[in-house]
């Protein structure tokens, strides 16, 4: 074969350090705070979270080190492979060159397990016993099920009631590999006893399923909670899949022009596209782009704010772009991306003009899926449909313009528990929606007499 598919590394090829991409931002990061505005120190995460990942929280070291007990687990499927879409390619008939990062490989089937395995690990190694969680489309869920599995941790998820009834499939995943699930809002909670009287038949939200892991993590010694993305050593766990792709454009003599990422918390998208960012604060000319569903427009129409991670009010306040901690989003299929804040350094780098965002509809994604599952073979995850029809996009701008580009996206996860997704598209039940202006204001306006972010 004159021309390569995918571009493999070895498991000596993996990185042996996490990229904090909080040394080399040209302005810091707004610190967490309380609701008077100020801000808050490690003791007051202490309940919630162990102090070694609270370290890495607020630390601003460029580079910090893997230990190897994380390194042997993440070698049963790391370094995952580079492809050339060279079949997209062909049908799109662009000059553009796809390339995409195939996070799907892993045994849960996504990139969540890059940070779940290093949370299970310092949990543990701080002497925890137990952690609570949230999942919305259960990836995150299934991720750290399987961690804590391998960590000798028990596990408690609540999961996002919508996402629990339309991917029963992802419950099953979590109880093979030890952990419980339930649906959220539950009644094992004062913050979900309280939504459900307020709405017995709401589909649930992040924000609610986080009060409720934290609700319970905080009431026992031994139990702490994970998050699945948003908070910064969550992102900077991710940044081994940038930081291999680097490697892997480098031993084909290639560089992109275009990253891209779907972005819910921001996790997978920071993932990618931290380690190239390194770059770009040094001179490269690289576009990056982050997308979201326009059911749930954080980073295109949301304010940048201080606002709650969850609907109690249990977190700190972080200074993001937040479409407000009441907001319950429309029950679309990319579960992933229904979260109502983005991530700091995300938000962060969209202000200081690091990154682009673009919003798209639900059935242009589904579109986008169907073509690259026809050309590619693999079904992806909804939420990395959205990433393929950016890229597609792109890709039929490069045509019309004649011009040969590189793009690079994070394929963030297959979708084979998901199809119940590609079900309703193909039998044209599903529709775009586009989050209303009266909503938004109406979610936005639980931020109302917070503290405001410094501006830059």
């Amino acid at each position: 074969m004159s021309e390569i598919t995918k571009i493999i590394l070895t498991e000596d090829d993996m990185p042996r350090q996490w990229y904090n991409i909080q040394a080399d931002l040209k302005h810091p990061l707004p610190p967490p705070v309380d609701k008077e505005g100020k801000p808050i120190g490690p003791d007051a995460l202490a309940p919630v979270f162990p102090m070694n990942l609270i370290e890495q929280e607020m630390s601003t070291q460029r580079w910090i080190d893997i230990p190897e007990e994380i390194l042997e687990v993440l070698s049963l499927w790391r370094p995952s492979p580079l492809y050339r879409a060279r079949r997209l390619e062909k049908a799109l008939g662009t000059p553009a060159k796809i390339y995409y990062k195939n996070e799907g490989v892993s045994p849960p089937g996504s990139h969540k397990p890059n940070t779940a395995i290093a949370q299970a690990y310092y949990n543990r190694e701080f002497g925890i016993k137990r952690l609570t969680t949230e999942t919305g489309a259960g990836q995150w869920g299934s991720a750290l099920a399987f961690a804590c599995q391998l960590m000798g941790l028990e596990c408690k998820v609540f999961m996002v009631r919508i996402s629990f009834d339309q991917k029963p499939f992802r419950k099953i995943m979590m109880q093979t590999w030890g952990a419980e699930c339930v649906a959220s809002p539950s009644t094992e909670t004062q913050a979900g006893r309280a939504i459900l009287a307020q709405d017995p038949d709401t589909p649930g939200s992040l924000g609610i399923a986080i009060s409720e892991a934290i609700e319970q993590a905080v009431q026992t010694d031994k139990t702490r909670y994970a998050l699945g993305s948003v908070l910064n050593h969550v992102l900077m766990h991710q940044t081994i899949i940038g930081l291999e792709a680097k490697k892997q454009f480098a031993k084909i003599g290639a560089y992109p022009d275009i990253v891209i990422g779907c972005c819910g918390g921001g996790s997978n998208f920071a993932g990618l596209a931290f380690p190239f960012l390194a770059d770009k604060f040094n001179g490269k000319d690289v576009r990056v782009i982050a997308i979201e569903p326009t059911a749930c427009p954080t980073l295109t129409r949301a304010p940048f704010a201080y606002d709650s991670g969850d609907v109690a009010m249990m977190t700190p306040l972080l200074a993001m772009y937040s479409l407000g901690h009441t907001f319950v989003p429309p029950p679309i299929h990319a579960g992933g991306l229904r979260y109502h804040g983005m991530a700091p350094l995300v938000s962060h780098m969209l202000r200081e003009g690091m990154i682009e965002a673009v919003a798209m509809p639900q059935l242009e994604c589904y579109k986008a899926a169907l073509l690259f599952a026809r050309t590619e073979g693999f079904i992806p995850a909804p939420e990395t449909a959205h990433a393929i029809a950016a890229v597609i996009r792109e890709a039929d701008k490069a045509k019309e313009e004649g011009k040969e580009k590189t793009i690079v996206m994070n394929w963030s996860g297959h979708g084979l528990m998901d199809l119940s997704g590609y079900r309703a598209y193909l039998e044209g039940k599903l529709s775009d929606f586009i989050l209303p202006e009266e909503m938004l204001k109406r979610s936005i306006a639980s931020m109302e007499g917070l503290p405001k972010p410094p501006e830059l």
